[in-house]
Protein backbone atom coordinates (compact mmCIF):
# COMPACT_ATOMS: atom_id res chain seq x y z
CA UNK A 1 0.00 0.00 0.00
CA UNK A 2 2.85 2.41 1.04
CA UNK A 3 4.49 2.64 -2.69
CA UNK A 4 0.61 3.06 -4.13
CA UNK A 5 0.25 5.65 -1.98
CA UNK A 6 3.56 6.80 -2.88
CA UNK A 7 3.51 6.79 -6.41
CA UNK A 8 -0.39 8.56 -6.02
CA UNK A 9 1.12 11.36 -3.99
CA UNK A 10 3.50 11.95 -6.95
CA UNK A 11 0.68 12.15 -9.54
CA UNK A 12 0.32 8.51 -10.79
CA UNK A 13 -2.69 6.99 -11.63
CA UNK A 14 -2.50 3.57 -9.80
CA UNK A 15 -4.42 0.35 -10.55
CA UNK A 16 -4.55 -1.56 -6.87
CA UNK A 17 -4.22 -5.23 -7.51
CA UNK A 18 -4.89 -8.27 -4.85
CA UNK A 19 -6.57 -11.62 -4.66
CA UNK A 20 -8.63 -10.54 -1.65
CA UNK A 21 -10.28 -8.97 0.36
CA UNK A 22 -12.13 -6.51 -2.66
CA UNK A 23 -13.52 -4.68 -0.24
CA UNK A 24 -10.13 -3.54 1.45
CA UNK A 25 -8.94 -3.28 -1.88
CA UNK A 26 -11.51 -0.54 -3.23
CA UNK A 27 -11.33 1.04 0.24
CA UNK A 28 -7.83 1.83 -0.26
CA UNK A 29 -7.99 3.19 -3.95
CA UNK A 30 -10.92 5.37 -2.88
CA UNK A 31 -8.49 7.08 -0.34
CA UNK A 32 -6.08 7.78 -3.27
CA UNK A 33 -6.13 11.07 -5.81
CA UNK A 34 -6.42 8.70 -8.77
CA UNK A 35 -6.85 4.93 -8.05
CA UNK A 36 -9.10 1.83 -8.56
CA UNK A 37 -8.55 -1.59 -7.88
CA UNK A 38 -8.92 -4.72 -9.58
CA UNK A 39 -8.89 -8.62 -7.86
CA UNK A 40 -7.06 -11.14 -9.35
CA UNK A 41 -5.96 -15.06 -8.39
CA UNK A 42 -1.95 -14.39 -9.60
CA UNK A 43 -1.29 -18.07 -9.37
CA UNK A 44 -4.23 -18.16 -12.49
CA UNK A 45 -2.90 -17.20 -16.04
CA UNK A 46 -6.42 -16.59 -17.12
CA UNK A 47 -7.05 -14.30 -14.46
CA UNK A 48 -3.29 -12.73 -15.00
CA UNK A 49 -4.59 -11.87 -18.55
CA UNK A 50 -7.60 -10.62 -17.61
CA UNK A 51 -5.69 -7.87 -14.72
CA UNK A 52 -3.56 -6.42 -17.80
CA UNK A 53 -6.59 -6.16 -19.85
CA UNK A 54 -8.86 -4.56 -17.03
CA UNK A 55 -6.00 -1.92 -16.49
CA UNK A 56 -5.41 -1.03 -19.97
CA UNK A 57 -9.64 -1.01 -20.42
CA UNK A 58 -9.74 1.80 -17.28
CA UNK A 59 -6.54 3.39 -17.84
CA UNK A 60 -5.28 3.21 -21.78
CA UNK A 61 -1.65 2.69 -21.10
CA UNK A 62 0.93 1.25 -19.06
CA UNK A 63 3.96 3.06 -17.97
CA UNK A 64 4.93 1.02 -14.58
CA UNK A 65 4.50 -2.58 -13.24
CA UNK A 66 5.28 -3.17 -9.93
CA UNK A 67 5.35 -6.83 -8.95
CA UNK A 68 5.10 -6.72 -5.18
CA UNK A 69 2.54 -10.31 -4.54
CA UNK A 70 4.19 -12.62 -2.18
CA UNK A 71 3.35 -15.00 0.56
CA UNK A 72 5.55 -16.87 2.91
CA UNK A 73 5.91 -20.00 4.72
CA UNK A 74 7.25 -20.91 7.67
CA UNK A 75 9.87 -23.71 7.34
CA UNK A 76 13.43 -24.27 9.19
CA UNK A 77 16.00 -25.33 6.75
CA UNK A 78 16.89 -28.20 8.56
CA UNK A 79 13.63 -29.86 7.88
CA UNK A 80 13.77 -31.37 4.20
CA UNK A 81 10.91 -33.20 4.11
CA UNK A 82 8.67 -30.17 5.30
CA UNK A 83 9.20 -28.21 2.29
CA UNK A 84 6.85 -30.32 -0.12
CA UNK A 85 7.38 -30.07 -3.74
CA UNK A 86 3.49 -28.59 -3.27
CA UNK A 87 5.16 -25.38 -1.73
CA UNK A 88 7.96 -25.13 -3.89
CA UNK A 89 5.60 -25.05 -6.61
CA UNK A 90 2.99 -22.68 -5.32
CA UNK A 91 6.25 -19.83 -4.07
CA UNK A 92 7.90 -20.27 -7.50
CA UNK A 93 4.42 -19.77 -9.34
CA UNK A 94 3.67 -16.71 -7.52
CA UNK A 95 6.85 -15.54 -6.85
CA UNK A 96 8.68 -16.27 -10.15
CA UNK A 97 6.11 -17.04 -13.25
CA UNK A 98 3.07 -14.80 -12.43
CA UNK A 99 5.86 -11.38 -12.54
CA UNK A 100 7.21 -13.03 -15.42
CA UNK A 101 4.04 -13.32 -17.18
CA UNK A 102 2.18 -10.10 -15.99
CA UNK A 103 5.66 -8.38 -17.66
CA UNK A 104 5.33 -10.58 -20.83
CA UNK A 105 2.09 -9.70 -21.53
CA UNK A 106 2.43 -6.18 -20.74
CA UNK A 107 5.26 -5.92 -22.34
CA UNK A 108 4.16 -4.03 -25.86
CA UNK A 109 1.55 -1.72 -23.92
CA UNK A 110 4.51 -0.60 -21.91
CA UNK A 111 6.71 -0.06 -25.01
CA UNK A 112 3.89 2.00 -26.69
CA UNK A 113 3.76 4.27 -23.80
CA UNK A 114 7.59 4.34 -23.45
CA UNK A 115 9.97 7.49 -24.69
CA UNK A 116 13.75 8.22 -24.46
CA UNK A 117 13.17 10.46 -22.07
CA UNK A 118 10.83 8.50 -19.80
CA UNK A 119 11.07 4.69 -20.27
CA UNK A 120 8.51 2.38 -19.06
CA UNK A 121 9.52 0.50 -15.69
CA UNK A 122 9.13 -2.18 -14.08
CA UNK A 123 10.03 -3.22 -10.43
CA UNK A 124 10.21 -6.31 -8.63
CA UNK A 125 9.87 -6.97 -5.46
CA UNK A 126 12.35 -9.79 -3.72
CA UNK A 127 13.49 -10.17 -0.45
CA UNK A 128 16.86 -9.77 1.33
CA UNK A 129 16.70 -13.49 1.58
CA UNK A 130 16.74 -13.68 -1.98
CA UNK A 131 20.13 -11.86 -1.43
CA UNK A 132 21.60 -13.75 1.62
CA UNK A 133 21.21 -17.66 2.61
CA UNK A 134 18.49 -16.61 4.80
CA UNK A 135 14.77 -16.58 4.87
CA UNK A 136 11.53 -17.93 6.20
CA UNK A 137 11.87 -21.18 4.52
CA UNK A 138 14.82 -22.38 1.46
CA UNK A 139 11.37 -22.40 -1.22
CA UNK A 140 10.81 -18.91 0.34
CA UNK A 141 14.24 -17.91 -0.45
CA UNK A 142 15.35 -19.76 -3.38
CA UNK A 143 11.84 -18.00 -5.28
CA UNK A 144 12.77 -14.65 -4.11
CA UNK A 145 16.63 -15.59 -5.25
CA UNK A 146 14.87 -16.65 -8.61
CA UNK A 147 13.28 -13.27 -9.18
CA UNK A 148 16.27 -11.47 -8.84
CA UNK A 149 17.79 -13.09 -11.72
CA UNK A 150 15.12 -12.71 -13.55
CA UNK A 151 15.26 -8.78 -13.07
CA UNK A 152 18.46 -8.78 -14.68
CA UNK A 153 17.62 -10.69 -17.33
CA UNK A 154 14.48 -8.34 -18.16
CA UNK A 155 16.67 -5.32 -18.03
CA UNK A 156 19.35 -7.12 -20.24
CA UNK A 157 16.57 -8.23 -22.50
CA UNK A 158 13.91 -5.17 -22.79
CA UNK A 159 16.15 -2.23 -22.79
CA UNK A 160 16.09 0.71 -23.41
CA UNK A 161 12.31 1.10 -23.58
CA UNK A 162 11.73 -0.91 -20.20
CA UNK A 163 13.83 -0.67 -17.48
CA UNK A 164 14.13 -2.86 -14.80
CA UNK A 165 15.00 -3.30 -11.43
CA UNK A 166 14.21 -5.24 -8.02
CA UNK A 167 14.18 -4.46 -4.25
CA UNK A 168 15.16 -6.86 -1.88
CA UNK A 169 13.55 -5.63 1.59
CA UNK A 170 14.82 -6.87 5.01
CA UNK A 171 12.10 -6.92 8.00
CA UNK A 172 9.62 -4.89 7.25
CA UNK A 173 6.85 -3.19 10.09
CA UNK A 174 3.77 -4.79 8.35
CA UNK A 175 0.57 -6.65 9.94
CA UNK A 176 2.39 -9.94 8.79
CA UNK A 177 5.50 -9.34 11.04
CA UNK A 178 3.78 -7.65 13.88
CA UNK A 179 4.16 -10.92 15.97
CA UNK A 180 8.19 -11.70 15.01
CA UNK A 181 9.60 -9.85 18.16
CA UNK A 182 12.49 -12.21 18.56
CA UNK A 183 13.39 -11.54 14.82
CA UNK A 184 13.00 -7.55 14.89
CA UNK A 185 14.85 -7.43 18.71
CA UNK A 186 17.59 -9.10 16.66
CA UNK A 187 17.60 -6.83 13.97
CA UNK A 188 16.90 -3.93 15.96
CA UNK A 189 20.41 -5.38 17.78
CA UNK A 190 22.74 -5.92 14.86
CA UNK A 191 21.75 -4.46 11.80
CA UNK A 192 23.95 -0.97 11.59
CA UNK A 193 20.59 1.03 11.71
CA UNK A 194 19.53 -0.19 14.76
CA UNK A 195 15.84 -0.57 13.71
CA UNK A 196 13.45 -2.71 10.98
CA UNK A 197 11.87 -0.57 8.20
CA UNK A 198 8.77 0.98 7.74
CA UNK A 199 6.61 0.57 4.50
CA UNK A 200 7.98 4.34 3.77
CA UNK A 201 11.61 3.32 3.58
CA UNK A 202 10.40 0.70 1.07
CA UNK A 203 8.29 3.25 -1.07
CA UNK A 204 11.01 5.85 -1.38
CA UNK A 205 13.26 3.27 -2.84
CA UNK A 206 10.15 2.41 -5.10
CA UNK A 207 9.72 5.80 -6.18
CA UNK A 208 13.59 6.53 -6.97
CA UNK A 209 13.47 3.17 -9.06
CA UNK A 210 10.94 4.24 -10.87
CA UNK A 211 11.75 7.61 -11.37
CA UNK A 212 15.87 7.29 -12.47
CA UNK A 213 15.23 6.99 -16.04
CA UNK A 214 19.26 5.67 -16.80
CA UNK A 215 19.04 2.59 -13.58
CA UNK A 216 17.59 -0.66 -15.14
CA UNK A 217 19.53 -4.55 -13.64
CA UNK A 218 19.99 -3.06 -10.18
CA UNK A 219 19.07 -5.03 -7.41
CA UNK A 220 18.69 -2.55 -3.94
CA UNK A 221 18.67 -4.18 -0.66
CA UNK A 222 17.02 -2.15 2.14
CA UNK A 223 18.02 -4.32 4.52
CA UNK A 224 18.98 -1.38 7.36
CA UNK A 225 22.88 -2.71 6.33
CA UNK A 226 22.07 -6.00 7.76
CA UNK A 227 23.34 -7.90 5.06
CA UNK A 228 26.72 -6.46 5.64
CA UNK A 229 26.82 -9.12 9.00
Amino acid sequence: MAIAQRLAGEEYSVALHSRAPAEAGHAIAAALPDASYFSADLLDDNARRRLIEQVLAHYGRLDVVVNNAGESRVIPHDDLLAATPDIWHRLYELHVVAPWRLVALSEPYLRAASTPEYPASVLNISSHAGVRPKGASIPYAASKAALIHVTRLLAKTLGPDIRVNAIAPGLVDTPLTNSWDEIRERWIRESPMHRSATPKDIADIAWMLTESRYVTGEVVVVDGGMNLL
